[in-house]
């Protein structure tokens, strides 16, 4: 015989008091975690060669302190959803969002290398557990016709803590107290368990699912092995023999995942099935690809401002800001706005201003005025906040709500690879344009200037003329030659650098293309999406029957 699992939705026991409406001390409470979820990972990126020289560390060791982290959302996202359904979605969340907040404090304290990385990978542990039950808390906690709303205000942490992250982190680094990247992360994350052990409502199970060993085992080697992979990409390169390993490995084990929760487990883990509802899938797609944009932009842009420009970790994050801002006002219309007239019309919108825009960030030069740059930036914030969030909303928008845990955990464990692995490509597109000898010469001036704190763009400096833009440390060496070498020596160096800019300047501009041609395809299956111009009944209108489950 077979079965259903009923969820049966309860309160926390508390009388209803007056002021602020329950639903929205949820919103506030998942926003509060959620937010610093996200945030920690731009912070840290923007302290890694600060990172490097504090420990003395190889770029093969520091690098570990950005890998484990991602490895360790990736391995626990997908055991989110099953987590929940087994010992509730109020009591995983804050068990995610306490140990993140510990791991935090153990990364400030951290006294080596290897400590740091081992509290790093606590910290993604707890930030993949928590990060995909909130949405899920959201769609509980509000009513059907307020659900995009809901999901629209909470999407401004989703865009505006990444580009918050560079800002906080570069003026942390230059204040020379980069422990406090993660120290901050201690009382705001004490704060949201408090408001959400306070807040929180709890969903209880009638029957616990069962255990799905194999299902586990596969999801963790095959996401964790396929995001190992990507993180080390960018350096080994994609053909490198470690990389091939560890990403045949990942392949083959979501493969066998795959048919294991297809076919073999009675109650899968990650209920793949949900790919088989049209609206699920083609919004899930179009996800992705809005992920991409998102996150492939702020790859590319602070490498573009800061290794090529020579703007500082501060400015680059004040320039990013653009995204957020306009990111910030468009995801709570784009909302409101699925409330009324559904999904397709904002998405074909968003999507038709992302494909301008990704074309004309694919012509920059180093000349480009960098206030043209933010104004670019703004447009981008503009089409990924018309994107981003309303592509996640619609996807668990199609599902039963006793299946929002799996279906938030089955997309967020995706996108997470999704969004690693483009990132990696973009890198590896972007250096495929440099010729050998450049190459070489690119990762003397990298070391060089990590070793140094002094800032410097291989095409301009700001403040320093193009005949003397020389990297850190070598006007000493010139001035330690005879004048005629030194002479010699610097018009080499110059035209080097020249020859340098030049060839990466090639590379941004075929990086971007791809994510262009990318988004002319998510702009196409926007158009099947539900919405204005047909009927749209709003939340549950496109619901899928719950597929059935094996007692």
């Amino acid at each position: 015989m077979r079965k259903v699992l009923d969820f049966m939705s309860i309160e926390t026991a508390a009388p209803k008091s007056r002021g602020l409406e329950q639903k929205w001390k949820v919103l506030i409470s998942v926003m509060f975690g959620i937010f610093m979820i996200i945030l920690d990972a731009t912070v840290v990126n923007i302290a890694f060669p600060t990172l490097r020289r504090e420990f003395g560390a190889s770029l093969a060791d520091a690098q570990w302190v950005l890998s484990i982290y991602v490895l360790s959302l990736g391995i626990t996202t997908p055991v989110s959803g099953f987590l929940a359904d087994r010992f509730g979605i109020k009591r995983v969340y804050l068990l995610g969002l306490g140990l993140f907040t510990l791991g935090s404090l153990l990364c400030g304290l951290a006294p080596s290398l290897g400590l740091l990385i081992a509290a790093r990978a606590l910290q993604g542990f707890g930030g993949g557990i928590a990060q995909p039950l909130g949405p899920a808390q959201l769609f509980r906690a509000f009513p059907p016709k307020e659900q995009g709303r809901a999901l629209g205000i909470f999407g401004i942490a989703l865009v505006v803590a990444p580009a918050l992250g560079p800002i906080l982190g570069g003026w942390l680094v230059d204040l020379n107290i980069w422990r406090a990247i993660f120290f901050i992360n201690v009382p705001i994350g004490i704060l949201g368990v408090f408001l959400g052990s306070r807040f929180l409502l709890d969903y209880r199970v009638e029957r616990r699912p069962r255990f799905d060993p194999l299902g586990l085992i596969t999801a963790m080697a095959g996401f964790g092995s396929v995001l190992y992979a990507a993180s080390i990409a960018e350096n080994d390169g994609w053909t490198g023999s470690t990389t091939l390993m560890f990403l045949g490995f990942g392949v083959l084990m979501l493969i066998v995942h795959t048919l294991i929760e297809l076919y073999v487990a009675k109650e899968p883990m990650m209920n793949l099935r949900l790919f088989a509802h049209p609206t699920f899938l083609n919004a899930a797609l179009v996800g992705y690809i809005a992920t991409v944009a998102l996150f492939g932009a702020e790859f590319l842009m602070p490498i573009y401002l800061q290794a090529f420009r020579g703007r500082t970790a501060l400015d680059t994050g004040i320039i990013l800001l653009g995204v957020a801002a306009t990111s910030a006002l468009a995801t709570p219309t784009a909302g409101r706005l699925y409330d009324k007239i559904g999904p397709r019309l904002i998405m074909v919108t968003g999507f038709i201003v992302l494909c301008i825009n990704t074309w004309q960030l694919a012509l920059i030069q180093s000349t480009t005025p960098i206030s043209y740059i933010v104004f670019l930036l703004a447009l981008r914030g503009l089409a990924v906040g018309l994107t981003l969030q309303t592509s996640y909303v619609t996807a668990l928008g199609s599902i039963p709500l006793d299946m929002l845990p799996r279906g938030s955990s089955l997309l967020n464990s995706t996108r997470f690879v999704v969004q690693a692995v483009a990132v990696a490509s973009l890198a590896t597109i972007l250096v495929s344009t440099l010729s050998a000898d450049i190459k070489a010469q690119q990762q003397t001036m990298q070391e060089q200037t990590i070793a140094s704190t002094t800032p410097f763009g291989v095409c301009e400096t700001p403040g320093v003329a193009s005949q003397d833009n020389l990297p850190p440390g070598m006007e000493a060496s010139l001035k330690s030659m005879p004048p005629q070498a030194a002479q010699a020596a610097k018009a080499n160096v110059l035209a080097m650098l020249n020859k340098t800019c030049d060839e990466s300047m090639k590379g941004f501009e075929a990086s971007y293309r791809i994510t262009f041609y990318a988004s002319i395809g998510a702009l196409i299956l926007s158009a099947f999406l539900p919405g204005w111009p047909a009927k749209w009944g709003g939340r549950g209108s496109t619901e899928m029957p719950l597929p059935p489950m094996e007692e």
